[in-house]
């Protein structure tokens, strides 16, 4: 499953923010200055009303162009991709904070609605994933109660027959309970957990994904320390520790796969909770963050990713969660990329696909996703038959 942010939108695209929206900083000039992705999308196969011109100029002098989630043409092709490449979904990404605010809600809504619709149509899955992120510790347990009931009963979309679903319930995630820099207390994250793992009304339950710190074991590094957060961690049906900027190179990913996450398979395991590990191609944010390093995770070709899906096989992992399909502002994205200088923008730092010196087909990470999606298939088919036949062939297939 991929995290599908659905955040970007620019004026003109019907929206009630009728705005540029996380391509530039918000309330500045789309500019060369104002810009805060680090990846360009490839817009190549877009039709003309799916694609929005910016100011900014490709190198052969016509319009850099982007797209909008709020355009359900855009969404729907999205899905698409994910439909000839064999990937079964998304968790889409719904960010308490702002949710107060009509125009922002109107925006988020309408991608709601735009996944809804093109899961239906591609046979994909989708569920949501609550990010909490940025909101103030005093309404957010108000918040994520608020709109999950909204979405059950306005929204209705656990009715889909595309909702995604597990041990007999529709999935939600939480994302941020107990990083460092997150507000939540202990106590709000358990009374959030049990609102929606025990509700009263058997609409709102349902079966509850964590996106939790790395080290939620040890609490140590990205984790809060406070007591309580043992419990909280150990609370829900599924937990996905993130990694995005954990390791930066295969030695590291060896390292982090022995110390954090083969353990953290036997927790699981001890505890009856099933286990996402969070896998991403590389990392980049100097244009949302200047004084940030640029590109200071390569991808190399794919053989950054490749290597997390391999250690996650070997682990004995059932489940993988893609961070992210659209994520461009961070560099994590994988869908279709402008693999080459003359594909992005000029005169601004962005990371195409011939970073590192390889030309690569703009498609490259969701092939290497489908191949992912079979391994971890084959796996978890040879599991059932023999648990001591995980293993992966050897990573040099795969070092191309």
């Amino acid at each position: 499953m991929f995290g599908y942010q659905g955040w970007f939108g620019c004026p003109g695209d019907g929206s009630s923010l009728d705005a540029w929206e996380h391509w530039f900083r918000r309330g500045t000039p789309p500019s060369r200055t104002s810009l805060r992705v680090d990846m360009w999308p490839d817009v190549s196969e877009l039709s003309a009303d799916e694609r929005c011109n910016t100011p900014l100029m490709l190198p052969n002098g016509s319009p850099a162009q982007l797209f909008s989630a709020y355009n359900p043409r855009t969404v729907d092709r999205h899905f698409q991709w994910l439909q000839d490449y064999e990937l079964p979904g998304v968790f889409l990404q719904r960010f308490t904070v702002r949710l107060d605010d009509s125009t922002v809600l109107g925006f988020r809504d309408g991608v709601a609605r735009n996944v809804r619709a093109a899961a239906e149509a591609h046979g994909r899955v989708f569920a949501i994933m609550y990010d909490i992120s940025g909101h103030p510790r005093d309404t957010v347990v108000e918040a994520v109660k608020r709109d999950w009931a909204y979405m059950v009963d306005t929204l209705r979309v656990t009715e889909s027959s595309r909702y995604l679903r597990h041990n007999g319930r529709p999935v939600v995630a939480i994302w941020g309970f107990g990083f460092r820099d997150r507000a939540p207390t202990p106590e709000q994250a358990a009374d959030i957990i049990d609102a929606f793992r025990n509700n009263p009304d058997p609409r709102y339950r349902v079966t509850l994904l964590g996106g939790i710190p790395a080290r939620w074991r040890s609490l140590g590094r990205d984790s809060q320390t406070q007591e309580g957060w043992e419990r909280v961690y150990r609370s829900f049906d599924i937990i996905s520790p993130w990694t995005v900027g954990r390791f930066r190179d295969a030695n590291g990913i060896d390292r982090f796969y022995t110390d954090e996450v083969k353990p953290d398979l036997a927790e699981a395991r001890r505890l009856g909770i099933d286990y996402m590990p969070v896998v991403f191609p590389g990392f980049s944010w100097h244009n949302m963050n200047p004084a940030a390093e640029f590109n200071p995770i390569p991808r190399r070709g794919g053989r950054f990713y490749w290597h997390q899906v391999e250690r996650a096989l070997e682990a004995g992992s059932t489940m993988l969660y893609g961070a992210m399909f659209d994520e461009v502002d961070e560099g994590t994205a994988m869908f279709k990329l402008a693999p080459t200088r003359d594909d992005a923008p000029a005169g601004v730092p962005v990371v195409t696909l011939d970073a590192d010196g390889e030309r690569l087909p703009s498609d490259w990470y969701l092939q290497l996703a489908r191949e992912a999606q079979r391994r971890l298939r084959d796996a978890s088919r040879s599991s059932s038959v023999d648990e001591t036949n995980t293993s992966a062939p050897d990573d040099r297939q795969h070092d191309r």
